[in-house]
């Protein structure tokens, strides 16, 4: 009896847990043509940081919003279904965002931690078709210079918006927030965009 309790009590865990659940995907992969850079859409964001990506209404929710709202689930995802365009989006900036919390872990004020994403945004970084980027099985190669610059350009726009608006979510108040700072050693897909000790 004891075995059996322990098989339903397995298979019970197993059915609740979280990593069950499907991962969440973009909203914007349903939302009409939009424009792309090789096979990542080119979406509307809500900035002032300049870049090729369109401007968006400060009212509505964008890709940076989906990628922190969703980011503290879709974390803990070993494997991931790209279902459009725009979910490449949000899968860089999980693996951003992973970035950020490591580098906020040291951290101390709002302003600090401002300073740390803009560093780290301004910073050398690759883009699918280089080596060094973690996950070039989902993306397709820049064919060229033209599209290389494009692509660098929205990801430097992307990442220094989503640096900033995080740094604001983790420091509300003097002190980072545990319920951000918990994420900070965890690696969507298993992946990380630094090199290894960075």
């Amino acid at each position: 009896a004891s075995s059996t309790h322990l098989r339903l009590e397995s298979r019970s865990s197993l059915l609740f847990s979280p990593l069950r659940m499907p991962a969440y995907h973009s909203s914007f992969n349903d939302k009409g043509k939009h424009l792309s850079i090789v096979n990542i859409a080119l979406l509307p964001i809500k900035t002032n940081f300049k870049g090729p990506a369109p401007k968006m209404d400060d009212k509505e929710q964008d890709v940076i919003d989906e990628a922190l709202y969703f980011f503290k689930a879709n974390v803990f995802f070993k494997n991931y279904e790209v279902k459009g365009e725009a979910d490449r989006v949000l899968m860089y900036l999980t693996l951003y965002t992973s970035e950020c919390l490591k580098k906020m872990t040291r951290c101390k004020t709002r302003n600090d931690a401002v300073k740390e994403m803009n560093t780290l945004g301004l910073g050398n970084f690759p883009i699918p078709g280089d080596p060094r980027f973690p996950l070039n099985a989902f993306y397709q190669k820049p064919k060229d210079k033209n599209e290389t610059d494009q692509l660098q350009q929205y990801f430097l726009q992307l990442r220094q918006e989503l640096g900033l608006r995080l740094a604001h979510k983790v420091f509300e108040t003097d002190k980072p927030s545990k319920w951000w700072m918990c994420f900070s050693k965890r690696k969507f897909m298993d992946k990380s965009l630094s090199a290894p000790g960075h």
